[in-house]
């Protein structure tokens, strides 16, 4: 059965809705610091660097559509106006002084303000302001183990949990800091190079066997927040989950009270085995 052409429209454009419609849903129904079904833009920001990565992606995109259109729209006047049935005597204009000045000075402006932004939120991801939390982040194949040098000096593992969500980020033991607090995440490498990378905090760093980097946020809200290791480790690199769970002083505080003992009563647990880290 033939379909006249506002049958036709009528489904496209049902169908159109239809997809906006799930896109929405599909953002609207996404957590705090974790990927979204159909997100399309970076993840809600829970620190004050996040934010201004934000704020400048958000920049560069006006920028970037900006000299799109303008491209697009000199291609279609030249076309339009320059084609052989339009103008079929060419002109015999070689160089035009105004114009190449102006192609000229216009991107360069254009990249010094680009630049300034650039420069001062590197800057600020770089400069490490006094901190109140030090944290050990020791990537191995393939999990994490934090070490709290400023809390009784504990350590423990972190491995992907199979039976918590959400799929593949849920952990057994989670990496748990205070709100609103300067944390500074140390890392390195015990096999291979991996790589800490949190979305919703801003923070993307490589830990390399032998050299110790560091980096740092201070998350202005409570919740979870997940990461992965964004470095190609080995052939178990997709199962290497980071979680941070953000709480109160006073859940920090009895947090720690309780690692001290879990983690210290139960050595051999503390530290995982490679074989346990692959199933």
């Amino acid at each position: 059965m033939k379909m006249s052409k506002s049958q036709i429209g009528r489904r496209v454009l049902g169908l159109m809705v239809a997809g906006v419609a799930l896109v929405a849903a599909g953002v609207a129904s996404a957590e705090l610091g974790q990927p979204a079904p159909w997100e399309y833009k970076l993840q809600e920001a829970a620190t004050p660097v996040m934010e201004n990565i934000i704020t400048f992606h958000n920049l560069l995109l006006w920028i970037i559509t900006i000299i799109t259109l303008f491209v697009l729209a000199l291609l279609i006047a030249v076309v339009i106006k320059f084609n052989a049935r339009s103008n079929p005597v060419p002109s015999g204009t070689t160089h035009n002084t105004l114009i190449e000045v102006a192609w000229t000075l216009i991107p360069v402006l254009i990249l010094v303000g680009i630049a300034v932004p650039s420069f001062r939120l590197l800057f600020e991801e770089l400069d490490i302001p006094k901190a109140d939390l030090t944290i050990k982040a020791t990537g191995k194949q393939w999990y994490w183990s934090y070490a709290y040098p400023d809390n009784g000096k504990f350590e423990f593992d972190s491995l992907m949990a199979q039976d918590k969500q959400p799929r593949l980020l849920g952990v057994d033991n989670e990496m748990v800091v205070p709100v609103n607090k300067v944390i500074r995440v140390q890392t390195t490498g015990a096999d291979v190079i991996h790589s800490f990378a949190v979305p919703s905090f801003g923070i993307k760093i490589d830990a390399i066997p032998g050299r110790l980097n560091e980096t740092w946020f201070k998350a202005t809200k409570t919740g979870m927040f997940y990461g992965q290791c964004s470095e190609l480790c080995g052939k178990d690199h997709a199962f290497m989950p980071i979680a941070v769970r953000v709480v109160s002083d006073q859940e920090f505080a009895a947090w720690v009270e309780t690692a001290k003992k879990k983690f210290a009563a139960n050595p051999a647990n503390s530290f995982a085995s490679a074989g346990a880290a692959a199933r």
